[in-house]
């Protein structure tokens, strides 16, 4: 919010600084410096505010889809994950520059005493790309936590993979790196993974989820 009303200001008064300068040349000199003078701002930041190639990458994401998830509840791979099914639809948001995921579920999770305990499991994702960082980004929140996973990648049209990194904390103190791959097999099927780094440099896969496009 406070990143959305410095840019909304610093574009106001820009404009309002900008227009004499558009009346009287229609092609501003940079300043003496070489640095973009205000009316050169202003149309950087409009162009940043443009959707483009990038962000029709995200397109096939758009839809409702099913899918099934392994969870890995301990680093040990060997361990029997966690399997459910959940539903997620997929739309497209402020005239492309964003794809706003709802997920939901019926899982199990562990409670106190160690007896597992049925929930309901609600989660949302936005992602985009971002023209200044010229990454992808991603924030994901959940109904199993108070934090907002916020994540940047970059894109592999090779593999038609996007590659996430970001740094979490799940508990006080306990910091770990994440890994997650988005994997845009085709229109109608994408995978995710998701891998952590607890601190000793070695990565465990954690989660894995397999969608696929209700027709």
């Amino acid at each position: 919010m406070k990143r959305l009303k410095t840019c909304t200001l610093f574009m106001l008064l820009t404009a309002a600084t900008a227009l004499p300068s558009f009346a009287q040349d229609a092609a501003p000199a940079k300043s003496a410096d070489d640095k973009p003078n205000d009316a050169q701002m202003m149309t950087m930041m409009m162009d940043l505010a443009k959707p483009g190639e990038n962000h029709k990458v995200l397109e096939p994401l758009v839809g409702t889809w099913t899918y099934t998830t392994k969870l890995w509840l301990s680093p040990d791979t060997n361990t029997p994950p966690m399997e459910y099914s959940g539903k997620a639809v997929a739309k497209s948001i402020m005239g492309g520059r964003y794809i706003q995921t709802d997920n939901t579920s019926k899982m199990q999770m562990p409670g106190a005493d160690g007896t597992m305990m049925d929930m309901d499991f609600h989660g949302m994702e936005i992602a985009g790309y971002d023209n200044a960082k010229k990454k992808f980004v991603s924030s994901w929140v959940d109904n199993m936590g108070t934090g907002i996973m916020l994540s940047e990648g970059t894109y592999d049209p090779a593999t038609k993979t996007i590659t996430y990194t970001s740094e979490e904390e799940p508990m006080p103190g306990m910091k770990m790196k994440v890994r997650e791959l988005l994997k845009l097999t085709d229109g109608d099927h994408h995978t995710f993974e998701l891998y952590e780094d607890h601190g000793d440099g070695k990565e465990t896969k954690a989660m894995e989820i397999v969608c696929v496009r209700d027709k």
